[in-house]
């Protein structure tokens, strides 16, 4: 019996391409930004975030597991409870995201 492995295309060679291919999505980042917090289930992750569908944020949110940035914990319960959280992986984008955080707050007080 063979099994089929499928090969994960190879990383780009630029960091700076390397990071945007984990958390270059609009909703990545903000699903960051709230996670970084604590931990929140998915209806606190989508009213949060506001205008996201919940198709698009269990997507965003699958990949970012596949990826090692979020941790998904399920509770067998009735109904069944799952809430998210950070690796610590995905808690060393905090840095990234201050950098982020600082640079639009300086971009904003510029404005007109």
């Amino acid at each position: 019996m063979t099994s089929v492995q499928t090969k994960e295309p190879p990383l780009p060679a630029c960091p700076v391409e390397t990071t945007l291919s984990l958390i270059g999505d609009k909703w990545k980042v903000l699903i960051l930004r709230d996670l970084l917090t604590g931990t929140k289930r998915f209806g606190e992750l989508k009213k949060s975030i506001g205008t996201v569908s919940q198709k698009v944020l269990t997507a965003q949110l699958r990949d970012m597991e596949e990826n090692g940035l979020v941790h998904r914990q399920v509770y067998a319960e009735v109904p069944p409870r799952v809430e998210y959280s950070l690796t610590p992986l995905g808690q060393s984008l905090k840095p990234i995201l201050d950098a982020m955080y600082s640079w639009g707050e300086w971009y904003k007080s510029s404005q007109p």
